[in-house]
């Protein structure tokens, strides 16, 4: 696989791209590309706090991480610096249109509401969520990245 060029712009990420940060699966180099970018003050990101409970049930339920190794990897999501975005009654409804439009979860929705209401781009690597709402423009599939 070709190593990811320079990634610029302003993204939302789901818990499918973040939880490749800990986790050695598919397109890891590209989650990994990100945060890098991120760090290096190329990109912005911004995550719903809802990241942290998706990220720590993962992380949790994976044999290699231990109770200590969960909260050292959320904390990361604290330390790095990435804004991380509380509900608000907009994103909330928009949300919920989403969900019903789409036919995804409420939490998914959660995430591409967010980025449609702050007019960031949303990445994913849930191949299954991005099938729904590939005709949205702002959403991308990591491959795309």
């Amino acid at each position: 696989m070709a190593k990811p060029e320079k990634v610029n712009g302003v993204f939302v990420l789901d818990a499918s791209v973040v939880i490749k940060w800990f986790s050695e699966e598919e397109y890891t180099d590209r989650a990994l590309k990100l945060r890098d970018d991120f760090s290096k003050g190329d990109i912005e990101l911004v995550v719903p706090d809802l990241i942290l409970y998706e990220v720590s049930n993962a992380l949790r339920y994976n044999p290699d991480f231990d109770e200590t190794d969960v909260a050292d990897a959320v904390g990361t999501l604290f330390d790095i610096g990435i804004s991380i975005i509380v509900p608000n009654r907009e994103v909330i409804n928009s949300a919920l249109n989403l969900a019903y439009e789409h036919k995804i979860t409420v939490y998914d929705a959660y995430y591409v509401a967010l980025a449609k209401e702050i007019n960031f781009k949303l990445i994913t690597a849930d191949r299954k969520l991005y099938l729904k709402i590939k005709d949205l423009k702002f959403a991308k599939y990591i491959d795309e990245i």
